[in-house]
C-alpha cells in the first residue's frame, strides 16, 4: 500500500522508478497492491492524472483508493479494482457500501472531471506548482530557517532547520511560523515525523498571484526572528 508522494512522511517526492522492483517482488509473492490516491490524484501533481502514473508504465496498481478531491468538497470516494478482483469477493460475501451509487455524489464527480479537463487545472498544478516552489527556494537563499524546498505539482513541503548540516528538525519554530501565517490569513500546517514541514497542498485552481501572496507573507513572518 503506497502513495506515490509521501505526504505524511514529510512530503517526500519518490525518486522516478523507484516502485517499479518493488512491483516486481509483489507479483513475485503474489501480493496485491493499493494505490492510495485520496490526495496526490486526480492531476494534483501534474505530470500525471493518477500519481501511480509518475512511477512509469510498470506500476499498475490492483487496487485505487481515492475520495475528497474527487467530490470538491462533496462527499464521495471510490475503489477501483479489476473484475478479476472483484469477483474473488463473492465467496465470502459481496462488497457492501451503504451509499454507494449514490446519483447525486455520481453527478459532482462527473462534472468536476470535466471542469479539471475545461479548465487545463492539471496544466496548472505543473506549472503553478513550479513557480511556488521557485519562489520559495528563493527565500531559502536568505532564511536559514529553510533547509529543503520539494514537491511536485501542487504538493509542496517546506522543511525547517535549525542546522542544514546535521538537518536537526525546526519543529517549535515551524509551530510558530503556522501561526503566525494564520495571522495574515494565510492556513497551513506541519506535517512530517518532527511536524517540521509545511504541508503545502492549495486548490487546483490556485494562481501565480496566490503563490507571491504566499511567498511574501511566509518571507515577512520569517523576518520577525524568534
Amino acid at each position: 500500500m503506497f502513495e506515490a508522494l509521501l505526504a505524511g512522511g514529510g512530503q517526500v517526492v519518490l525518486p522516478p522508478g523507484y516502485l517499479a522492483p518493488i512491483f516486481t517482488a509483489a507479483a513475485g509473492h503474489g501480493a496485491l497492491t493499493i494505490a492510495d490516491e485520496v490526495q496526490v490524484g486526480f492531476g494534483r501533481l501534474g505530470e500525471a492524472f493518477w500519481g501511480f502514473q509518475t512511477q512509469g508504465a510498470d506500476v499498475v496498481p490492483d487496487f485505487v483508493t481515492m475520495g475528497k478531491a474527487m467530490g470538491n468538497g462533496f462527499p464521495v470516494a471510490a475503489m477501483v479494482t479489476t473484475r478479476e478482483i472483484s469477483r474473488a469477493f463473492d465467496p465470502a460475501g459481496r462488497f457492501f457500501s451503504t451509499y454507494g451509487g449514490n446519483p447525486v455524489a455520481c453527478a459532482v464527480g462527473l462534472e468536476l472531471l470535466n471542469v479539471v479537463e475545461e479548465e487545463g487545472l492539471q496544466h496548472n498544478a505543473l506549472v503553478t506548482g513550479q513557480y511556488l516552489r521557485d519562489r520559495l527556494s528563493a527565500l531559502a537563499e536568505r532564511h536559514g530557517l529553510i533547509g529543503d524546498v520539494r514537491g511536485q505539482g501542487f504538493y509542496s513541503g517546506v522543511e525547517f532547520v535549525t542546522d542544514r548540516r546535521t538537518k536537526e528538525p525546526a519543529s517549535d519554530e515551524t509551530l510558530i511560523v503556522c501561526e503566525r501565517l494564520k495571522d495574515r490569513g494565510v492556513l497551513v500546517y506541519p506535517t512530517g515525523p518532527a511536524w517540521n514541514v509545511l504541508k503545502l497542498k492549495p486548490p487546483l485552481t490556485f494562481t501565480r498571484a496566490h503563490a507571491d501572496e504566499f511567498a511574501a507573507a511566509l518571507d515577512d513572518v520569517l523576518e520577525e526572528g524568534w
